[in-house]
């Protein structure tokens, strides 16, 4: 690893406790960012010449403090200071620095970052932009082309999301045991969302989303460092290796979908798999069983399946059974509809499917397995109609040429009608 690739990795992994503490210190987002980055300016400057830092996470904290506390002087001049509560003490950050960064201060500062970025007040996207900025420290650029939207127009949706939170009046003192475990789910959700954010994509997509993924991975395994003995955190952190594991086999040279029954298993990662593996056994062994580790316990059956039809669709159909009692949602029976399919044939499941429509009637992977399923049936002009509303809905250009395959098949089966001519 060269020296700045080096510095680069060092002050990612340090970025969430120094940017929690300075947040801290500071509480203000943007005076938090600005002390940040100059610490890291400073770094770059400091640490090639005189050698890394024991730790580069109390280096940063001790240089950004003392940057941003000199930022704070500066502005007094042109302005009024600010109320004492509005910044801490402004004592030297030498005689308190060790006792800055004990460990409760370091959970607690993390978890604060986290879930300030995932405030209730602001909607799904901007909670994981900012998330995305603040914490992960990936540049506007970065996440607008993850987003697939122009660089303002990120910007705009970052400045718009640190104002919400500094209008919202965010406390800053220590969480309580039970606003912590509130926190922690909160941010276990935003953490979900990021990573679906970059697994839903096509493969011309891919190279600009997968950082999401691998960011999310990143953040579910420092939840899993303050959070050890958490089963769901280790359920979140299987969930989201054992899926991204499959990521090398889930498109083909041409960039169409493959299914997970057609993956090429000899592509998926075994190093992730292991990991994931050994996750969702150690944290079934809890017996507090959440959906984290529902969701996780069947990845992990598709993933220990060698080939296709030795995967367990009897077990992962009851694992689906307990989703739907931990959260009932149309989209957890719709998911359970494939594996009633496996065990029970297509006839079974569709009975279960088409009291979801009118809860679904905008959702392209409903419109996607009820076409299947049809197709199995030989309902070939129903599964026509079917299809036509999943392309309609489709979310990527490989949905919609997944889609188009079917159709293509049935029109070559002879299994469809040919459309009417219409009249001249």
């Amino acid at each position: 690893m060269t020296e700045l690739a080096w510095i680069s990795s060092a002050i990612s992994a340090a970025r969430p406790q120094a940017m929690g503490a300075l947040l801290r210190y500071f509480r203000d987002l943007d005076t938090a960012e600005e002390a940040f980055q100059d610490a890291c300016l400073r770094a770059l400057k400091n640490w090639p010449q005189n050698g890394p830092p024991r730790d580069p996470a109390a280096w940063l904290i001790f240089v950004g403090r003392n940057s941003g506390i000199d930022a704070v002087r500066k502005r007094a001049k042109q302005a009024p200071m600010p109320e004492e509560d509005q910044i801490s003490d402004l004592e030297d950050a030498e005689s308190d620095i060790a006792e800055r960064l004990d460990g409760a201060h370091y959970r607690d500062d993390i978890l604060r970052l986290l879930f300030i970025c995932c405030h209730p007040d602001l909607p799904a996207t901007q909670q994981i932009a900012v998330a995305l900025r603040i914490v992960s420290g990936l540049t506007v650029k970065q996440i607008a082309r993850a987003f697939l939207v122009g660089e303002s127009a990120m910007e705009q949706r970052i400045t718009r999301a640190k104002a919400r939170i500094a209008d919202a009046g965010v406390p800053f003192e220590t969480p309580g045991a039970v606003e912590r475990s509130e926190r922690l789910a909160a941010v276990a959700a935003m953490v979900y969302l990021i990573f679906n954010e970059g697994y839903s994509t096509n493969s011309g997509e891919a190279p600009a989303r997968a950082p999401l993924c691998e960011e999310a991975i990143r953040l579910a395994r420092l939840l899993l460092r303050l959070f050890q003995t958490e089963p769901e955190i280790m359920g979140l952190t299987a969930l989201l290796l054992l899926q991204h594991a499959r990521a090398p086999a889930r498109f083909d040279q041409d960039g169409e979908i493959v299914l997970l029954e057609d993956q090429d298993r000899g592509l998926w990662s075994r190093k992730m798999i292991d990991e994931g593996l050994a996750l969702v056994d150690k944290a079934l062994r809890h017996r507090k069983p959440g959906p984290y580790q529902v969701q996780a316990a069947i990845a992990a059956l598709h993933a220990r399946a060698t080939k296709a039809e030795d995967t367990d669709w009897v077990e992962i159909d009851l694992l689906y059974g307990l989703l739907e009692q931990m959260q009932p949602s149309p989209v957890v029976t719709l998911n359970r509809a494939v594996a009633v399919s496996k065990v029970s044939g297509p006839e079974a499941a569709l009975a279960m499917i088409e009291p979801l429509e009118p809860r679904l009637s905008g959702y392209f992977h409903f419109f996607g397995l009820k076409g299947g399923l049809l197709m199995q049936l030989d309902r070939g002009d129903e599964a026509r109609i079917a299809f036509d509303r999943a392309i309609a809905l489709a979310n990527t250009a490989a949905e919609a040429a997944h889609i188009r395959m079917h159709i293509d098949r049935l029109m070559k089966d002879g299994a469809v009608r040919a459309p009417a001519k219409k009249a001249n």
